[in-house]
């Protein structure tokens, strides 16, 4: 199986666990995000109160409204980030010995690439997702220029009809620039932490390296399991740590964004800075972190699933980026 397709399935596989985990919390993030950030019939809400207000109104259901579009559009955007990730910074590693710690001049510029690649996939299928997550279930009041969406393919079909193929793009700067410096941010973490970690815990990755290539003697079963579970961990706290990292740097585009894509008015401004400094006149600092406490609470346990689930299945498929742990 070649090496970049083998990156892509990692990515994919990384995906979905992404969205097990963490659909819930961001269904809570964009309820916020929309609600607490403009003139609403609600007040301000809080995490909790917002879940409290789906289980009772919706149901567990309620909280994977949008499920099947992320499904499809994180699995998706995974296989591509990671994919495109991996392949970036390999070409400009060239020359470098694997098992040496990952250059910042690689990782910079290969994460920023990733993150611009995924965003026409991550446009619409977000999009989609966050109109079925702020819709509460169908009132016998009708509200003029809202519409009502039986699920993923009638919202993209409303949008197409109402808003013409670019509205499917509707928020399309602010998703590319989340995704760009969200993921300089995320991958950065988690090559620093991921290097340091294996440093402190004296895990010799050359040898293993040449084990694998067959140029040393293979280490024993049990040392082998023991660095398995060793390295699960740190995949666990490097991924959650990135996923955190990620969210805390771009949260303001994202409330720009969930903004813009969920706007009643087909003519509201699309400039993120613009959006950000209205949220910021309207409500105060406080708004432009609205969703932060679901959006953390998510971020490490999805995160550190994903990160996991990549490395693991890029273990087993032996791609060229994890032959070896990066030390």
């Amino acid at each position: 199986m070649d090496h970049a397709f083998k990156d892509y399935v990692a990515g994919l596989a990384a995906g979905v666990a992404t969205v097990v985990i963490g659909h819930p919390f961001d269904t809570v993030k964009v309820r916020l995000q929309v609600f607490n950030t403009q003139a609403h019939a609600y007040k301000q809400i809080s995490a909790l109160e917002c879940t409290a207000r789906i289980l009772k109104a919706e149901g567990v259901k309620g909280l994977y409204k949008g499920a099947t579009s992320a499904f499809v559009g994180v699995a998706l955007e995974s296989s591509v980030l990671f994919g495109a990730y991996s392949q970036a910074k390999a070409a400009l590693q060239v020359g470098i010995i694997w098992w040496r710690k990952p250059s910042l001049y690689a990782v910079v510029p290969a994460a920023a690439f990733a993150g611009a690649s995924v965003s026409a996939i991550v446009c619409p299928t977000e999009l989609v997702k966050c109109r079925l997550q702020v819709q509460e279930k169908r009132s016998t009041i009708h509200v003029p220029g809202v519409h009502h969406y039986d699920g993923p393919f009638d919202c993209v079909r409303k949008i197409v009809k109402y808003e013409g193929i670019r509205g499917l793009f509707r928020g399309a700067v602010a998703t590319t620039m989340r995704e760009s410096i969200g993921n300089v941010f995320f991958f950065g973490t988690y090559e620093i932490t991921r290097s340091y970690l294996f440093s402190c815990f004296g895990l010799d990755a050359s040898r293993r390296s040449k084990a694998a290539l067959g140029d040393a003697e293979p280490v024993s079963m049990q040392a082998s399991f023991s660095d398995a579970l060793l390295e699960t961990g740190i995949g666990i706290v490097t991924g959650g740590l990135a996923g955190t990292v990620f969210w805390l740097s771009v949260l303001p585009l994202d409330v720009a964004k969930t903004r813009i894509q969920t706007a009643i008015d087909l003519n509201v401004n699309r400039n993120p800075f613009y959006q950000i400094r209205l949220v910021y006149r309207q409500a105060g600092l406080k708004a432009l972190y609205a969703g932060i406490g679901p959006t953390l609470v998510r971020a490490f346990p999805a995160n550190a699933a994903a990160i996991v689930t990549w490395e693991l299945t890029a273990r087993l498929l032996n791609t060229e980026h994890f032959r070896t742990p990066v030390t």
